[in-house]
């Protein structure tokens, strides 16, 4: 039941300083239509607000307005646990980027989320798997002797073997195989384009997938629309296997495992590359480069997980770790 004075309402109209915002982040900045949806449904939940409890549009909003938003937020946070701080975090930090927006155009002068603080956020360490468990989803998805089993198999040992993710993965032209298809080349954020090496189980992995893939075509009809797609699907009108297709095989696969399937998705095989990597000695910086992160502050949370020697080590022998210290150039 909605909140009096929050009612349930038709998908709004932005106002068109919104809309071009949203454009300005897919044509400038390169941001996926996933990227674009989130700001767009962020921007209109503060707009509707707006509307019905301090009567004004965003793009002439105050402080006093936008901390009355907050509060309400927090309210529903701390009440029911219906808006988490991430949630709250994360709609603030896409209001100063509208601000800041609006500023570098002309059509403000001020920017309203200046004084405004950040919530808190506890720091929300990744979920991960042992390597033991990955093995055991490898090793059940292996003894399916089908096409479908060859396509699991594959998804697992590229995602496992690049931390790709999901989305990179499923999305990958068949243009995207390296030579002898001993890596991939990877466009990723805002069209960063990446080349990721694919280890020896994952080159076989792919190579006897590739034997079955017409497999998963709809056949000459359908050539346009999936013939492109390493993963190619007949029922998606993408053309291509979709994200959630692609978690419901895994959590089928982990039951199967008998592994706790609400600990697997293709997410967190992306957090167990990233983990195992570190554990067995690899650096930060080339793990930041495979994963695709802009900041190497990113890459760091995954540290945090480690055993404390392996911590320390990883943390020594990463350069930026020097610099702060100063003892690097």
């Amino acid at each position: 039941m909605a909140k009096p004075g929050r009612p349930a309402m038709p998908k709004p109209e932005l106002h068109t300083l919104v809309e071009a915002f949203l454009d300005m982040l897919t044509t400038e900045r390169g941001a996926a239509i996933n990227t674009r949806q989130a700001y767009w449904r962020d921007l209109a939940d503060v707009s509707l607000f707006l509307k019905n409890n301090r009567n004004t549009e965003i793009v002439k909003a105050s402080t006093d307005d936008l901390k009355a938003y907050i509060k309400d937020l927090s309210d529903k946070s701390s009440d029911k646990g219906n808006v988490s701080t991430r949630t709250i975090a994360r709609r603030l930090s896409a209001l100063r980027q509208f601000y800041r927006f609006l500023v570098s155009e002309g059509k403000r002068e001020d920017d309203p989320t200046s004084t405004i603080e950040s919530p808190k956020q506890a720091r929300t360490l990744p979920k991960t798997l042992t390597e033991d468990e990955v093995d055991r989803l490898i090793a059940t998805a292996s003894e399916k002797e089908t096409a479908e089993g060859a396509r699991l198999v594959c998804l697992i040992e590229m995602l496992y073997a690049t931390g790709l993710r999901v989305s990179e993965l499923v999305g990958l032209p068949l243009s995207a195989i390296g030579k002898n298809a001993e890596h991939l080349i990877v466009e990723g954020k805002a069209g960063r384009e990446r080349i990721v090496p694919l280890s020896t189980a994952a080159q076989k992995a792919l190579n006897k997938y590739l034997e079955v893939r017409k497999q998963h075509t709809g056949g000459e009809e359908a050539a346009s629309s999936q013939d492109k797609w390493l993963f190619p699907s007949k029922t998606a009108t993408s053309g291509h296997l979709t994200r959630q297709r692609f978690a419901q095989l895994l959590k089928d696969l982990a039951k199967e495992a008998k592994i706790d399937n609400g600990r697997v998705s293709p997410h967190v095989l992306r957090h167990a590359f990233a983990t195992h990597l570190l554990n067995n000695g690899a650096d930060l910086r080339s793990v930041q480069k495979m994963l695709g992160h802009a900041d190497i502050a990113t890459t760091q949370i995954y540290t945090h997980i480690l055993g404390k020697d392996i911590k320390e080590s990883v943390e020594e022998k990463h350069p930026l770790s020097n610099r702060a210290e100063g003892k690097g150039k």
